[in-house]
């Protein structure tokens, strides 16, 4: 089964699958007219502005921060690492390209799911690309196509990955053994879910901001006791963008196609951009028009990729450890340490922590949504008791089928998500324009 997964996960994460993610968010750029350049900083002042019309479970800043404990986890420290172990340092500026044009998917994807949603059994919101692909594509098959997938994913990587990452780190760390905390995770994220999505937004409203606030500032010091090769390290992303690199120190040098390849897999992998995961919680954002929460969804992207990515890909280059041959979090921690000799690796530790359980709470959700719309909601209280149980688990084991099975149920989202971006794009084009140009005549509150 493993040999199986991995073989099909390789399969799925192709090219091809990279090439349709990345070309979906270009030609929503171009059907939005660069909706991500023209309205960026009115999509940040919107999100902290405080709605009192419309229907929904939480605010806009809630949903922002939901999706980004679900999106800023350990690609942000790991997967920047291995991008650039595996493709140099122009994989950074292939990244940024990614977070680029991922915006305006993440427009597409809040906008469609807002403009979906329905109102369950409970008086809750549910949405998500379950819905705009029943109701808007009129394809039903495909929607409990991406529901299935995502209730499975969201048990790999939401799951039994994060609390392994966590068990690890923490045992490396602080010798506890992976019993301990395991019952301790499970305990910890039992108390947050089973209180649904309005207790996980509101931990995620603190955890976020502080964990991002912290893991930032921690960066930004790295790359200021090497503000001397700060210069050097930004030339060698731009440079090797479109040259590749060459072997040197423990690098075994990328060609200018592994380059972009590392640099837009990890920058998808990162803010999920075109998976289909953040509109389930963008849905549930109380607002009284699919624009507004569109623009804050866009910018989670932003944040993640952009900043988030960008600080430690920037550490790693300006230090110049990016040469040892080391990758992922070891490669990470190396950056960190050489500009913070004491707290350096702790840092690393505890924003890995923080972002591996933030993304436990928000993927319970997502799975839960996926598992509501395929078996209605009478069966809730049990999914999330099982999600509790399945944390334990993830602490204890060994992972490798777990990972290729999610990196496969991961891909098999995206397809039938991209299918109804790509369809819906002149449903998205239309009420877009008429979204700004209300906002421009004041038919339209802009803050309310």
């Amino acid at each position: 089964m493993n040999n199986f997964f991995a073989d099909f996960a390789q399969l799925m994460w192709g090219p091809w699958l990279l090439a349709l993610l990345l070309g979906t968010g270009f030609w929503l750029t171009i059907r939005l007219r660069g909706i991500q350049f023209r309205s960026l900083f009115y999509a940040l002042r919107l999100t902290f502005s405080k709605e009192r019309q419309g229907q929904g479970d939480i605010s806009h800043f809630g949903s922002l921060m939901t999706a980004l404990a679900a999106t800023v986890g350990t690609g942000n420290i790991a997967g920047v690492g291995t991008a650039v172990a595996l493709g140099g340092p122009g994989a950074i500026f292939w990244m940024w390209v990614t977070g680029l044009v991922g915006m305006a998917t993440k427009y597409s994807e809040g906008f469609l799911a807002v403009k979906f949603r329905r109102v369950n059994d409970k008086g809750e919101i549910s949405g998500g690309p379950m819905y705009y692909l029943e109701e808007g594509l009129k394809r039903k098959w495909l929607a409990m196509c991406f529901a299935a997938f995502g209730a499975c994913a969201a048990f790999g990587i939401g799951n039994m990955v994060q609390a392994n990452t966590t068990a690890i780190v923490v045992e490396d760390s602080i010798g506890a053994s992976k019993m301990v905390i395991g019952t301790f995770l499970a305990l910890l994220t039992g108390l947050v879910v089973i209180g649904g999505l309005k207790r996980i937004a509101e931990v995620a409203s603190y955890l976020v901001p502080f964990m991002v606030a912290i893991y930032f500032a921690g960066a930004l010091i790295v790359i200021l006791n090497h503000l001397d090769q700060l210069g050097s390290g930004m030339r060698l992303v731009f440079e090797h963008a479109f040259t590749g690199t060459a072997a040197t120190g423990g690098f075994v040098g990328a060609s200018v196609a592994n380059c972009i390849r590392y640099g837009v897999a990890r920058g998808l992998f990162s803010n999920e951009s075109g998976m289909g995961s953040a509109p389930i919680v963008a849905a549930a954002a109380r607002t009284n028009h699919p624009g507004k929460q569109a623009l804050v969804s866009m910018t989670g992207t932003f944040i993640d990729t952009l900043i988030v990515c960008s600080i430690t890909a920037i550490a790693i280059s300006s230090t110049g450890v990016w040469t040892s041959g080391a990758t992922g979090v070891a490669l990470t921690v190396q950056a960190f340490t050489a500009g913070l000799p004491v707290w350096g690796e702790h840092l690393v530790a505890l924003g890995t922590i923080t972002f591996a359980f933030s993304t436990i709470l928000a993927w319970e959700y997502y799975g839960e949504k996926c598992f509501e719309y395929i078996f209605g909601g009478k069966y809730i209280p049990l999914y999330r008791y099982a999600w509790v149980i399945f944390v334990f688990v993830g602490a204890q084991i060994e992972l490798e089928l777990v990972w290729n099975l999610s990196d496969a149920m991961n891909a098999l989202m995206a397809v039938p998500n991209l299918i109804g971006l790509i369809f819906l794009s002149g449903v998205l084009s239309r009420e877009t324009k008429a979204y700004e140009a209300g906002v421009r005549d004041g038919s339209i509150d802009k803050f309310d």
